[in-house]
């Protein structure tokens, strides 16, 4: 295991080259309001982050990452355009041993600016890859910005498509609902039961005969519950083609420059991924005058949807090997910055990069 003054060491390399990048060296709290995450994320950041009570400030967590705090902060009064960078420790709850750590050093660099997000987004990967490029690492790239207009282009309900949004982040869960709402798998037969009952009794009948109310939800969300899976159960089949289109947009994996070209010869039966597909084509443009080849660069659609919650377009990682943790990752998060500016908005970009594992190849114990 490397020490940790070679790891403090090689995080302060990284922070001075952020630094002498133009970005603004910032500090973020140890200890979040646990509300905020809890909004952004739901209750299933309570399985990742370390929750501690506080007698006067309530609910808290360690922190997580820094890219909430540092949004907060540059919504709060941040000039623009602006570039900031951090370093310091993030805490993650490990469901099982291996080699992700619980608590580990992070140096970070977020971009903010609103007049060409794929020139952010490139001069961002640049940076990244130019620092990285001694380790040799593999880098990948994806847009969940093309997979969400996908989703959202589909001619069915909105509140299905709300559900394949809500857990595009869960690729295995919306693989499920995928099948179930394309007609490729077979409805849960609890559903099934309860729809059945729901067929031979009222809703508010069937409320009345569960006994006293003992759960949290009131008689009112129960029957707009009720109501959606009504609506749900009587919502026809997604279209075969644009089913078929989502499920090869799942499994596109290819050279970003082929990858391009192949997203092209799709987008006129699903127009709705029109202008995600231009400004990917614009990213490339970027990058190659940066002098990255976009035929050298990796591309995966459906790469980053197990990271944190708030990307929505642009996503890329440095790997040292497929069964250990990345060294590097990002992305963009436009939609963040307006569900924490209350009403503003900012198109943002940013990434972290790991100075244990950074530190660990160079010496080569990884």
């Amino acid at each position: 295991m490397t020490c940790r003054a070679k790891i403090r060491a090689e995080a302060e390399a990284l922070f001075s080259a952020f630094k002498a990048a133009g970005a603004q060296p910032v500090e973020a709290d140890t200890l979040l309001p646990a509300e905020t995450l809890l909004d952004l994320y739901g209750e299933d950041i309570r399985a990742r982050a370390y929750v501690t009570s506080d007698p006067l400030r309530g609910e808290m967590m360690l922190r997580p990452d820094f890219t909430v705090p540092v949004v907060q902060a540059h919504m709060n009064g941040g000039a623009e355009p602006a570039r900031y960078c951090y370093i310091g420790e993030v805490y993650r709850k490990q469901d099982h041993l291996g080699p992700r750590a619980s608590e580990y050093l992070q140096v970070g660099f977020e971009l903010f600016d609103r007049t060409a997000p794929e020139a952010a987004d490139a001069e961002l990967f640049a940076l990244f890859h130019g620092l990285l490029a001694p380790l040799g690492l593999r880098p990948a790239t994806g847009d969940i910005g093309i997979l969400m207009a996908a989703v959202n282009g589909l001619s069915t309900t909105d509140r299905r498509k709300a559900a394949l949004l809500r857990h595009i982040w869960r690729p295995a869960r919306f693989r499920k609902l995928l099948d179930r709402f394309s007609g490729r798998a077979a409805v849960p037969q609890a559903r099934v039961e309860l729809l059945a009952r729901l067929e031979a009794d009222a809703p508010d009948a069937l409320i009345a005969s569960a006994g006293p109310m003992t759960g949290l939800r009131s008689e009112t969300e129960i029957a707009t519950r009720v109501a959606a899976l009504i609506e749900d159960a009587e919502t026809p089949a997604l279209k075969a083609p644009e089913a078929a289109l989502l499920y090869d947009l799942l499994a596109l994996q290819a050279p970003a420059k082929a990858a391009l070209a192949h997203l092209r010869g799709i987008t006129f039966m699903l127009p709705a991924i029109e202008p995600a597909v231009d400004l990917f084509a614009r990213r490339l443009d970027a990058l190659d005058k940066r002098g990255i080849d976009p035929s050298d660069i990796p591309f995966e659609a459906s790469h980053g949807r197990t990271s944190m919650e708030y990307y929505d377009g642009f996503v890329f990682s440095f790997h040292a090997a497929d069964d250990l943790p990345p060294v590097a990752s990002g992305g963009r998060y436009d939609a963040l910055t307006a569900v924490l500016g209350q009403g503003r908005s900012i198109p943002a970009v940013g990434g972290v990069i790991r100075p244990a594992m950074v530190a660990e190849l160079r010496e080569g114990l990884l």
